[in-house]
């Protein structure tokens, strides 16, 4: 779960990349996985607990990537007129993980 590095509360994706739709190629960079990661990397975040800003570099590497792919498959899920993002990446994340999880300990028999 992303966190914010200053003040340590959670942070949903969909108001994190939310911010990111101020970015004029936002669109363009749901074409290129590397370069949807760099731009995140290098765009400054504001928390929305503590208001101090922070680089895309200190969220959570490892889901980062499944953002990626989750706003790929649900192209309708972005706003862009009113700046929004319908869905709820933070919930679909935990439910990709579980399922993954699920995954692991029924191929193992456990």
């Amino acid at each position: 779960m992303a966190r914010c590095p200053i003040c340590g509360e959670a942070l949903k994706w969909e108001e994190i990349i939310e911010q990111m739709l101020t970015l004029e190629d936002f669109e363009n960079l749901l074409e290129d996985r590397d370069e949807f990661l760099k731009a995140l990397d290098e765009f400054v975040f504001r928390c929305p607990h503590c208001g101090e800003e922070f680089w895309g570099r200190a969220l959570d590497r490892r889901e980062a990537p499944k953002v990626f792919e989750l706003l790929n498959e649900f192209k309708g899920g972005i706003d862009y007129k009113n700046g929004k993002i319908r869905l709820k990446l933070t919930n679909l994340l935990a439910l990709d993980v579980m399922l993954e999880e699920w995954d692991r300990k029924v191929g193992r028999g456990i």
